[in-house]
């Protein structure tokens, strides 16, 4: 999870990652157009992406593409997130049943 983090940590390859969430089977050219650095730091971006399994790669002939793989993220968000989400949906749920209790008692 740790390379997770680390390449979720650079703005550029967050940008990235946007991109093939719009679009997946992306080319590196068609990635690196409109970015505001070179094509070959866009690839060196791709490959740290690729090695924390955020980018999944099929070939198609000679072209390259590149999708997301949201399966780290959501391991992330389970582990990270989850948990306190489960508390607030709990106090949620106690905040509904006191409201239904006190209108109960009230009626």
């Amino acid at each position: 999870m740790e390379e997770v983090f680390r390449a979720l940590a650079d703005p550029s390859r967050r940008a990235l990652l946007d991109r093939l969430f719009a679009a997946g089977g992306q080319t590196l050219r068609q990635l690196a157009s409109d970015m505001p650095m070179t094509r070959q730091a866009v690839a060196k971006h791709l490959a740290i992406l690729e090695a924390a399994n955020l980018v999944s790669v099929h070939w198609r002939g000679r072209e390259k593409l590149h999708y997301l793989n949201p399966v780290p993220i959501g391991e992330i968000v389970k582990r990270w997130v989850g948990k306190f989400e489960d508390a607030r949906i709990e106090a949620l749920t106690d905040l509904k049943s006191h409201a239904e209790t006190r209108e109960k008692k009230s009626a």
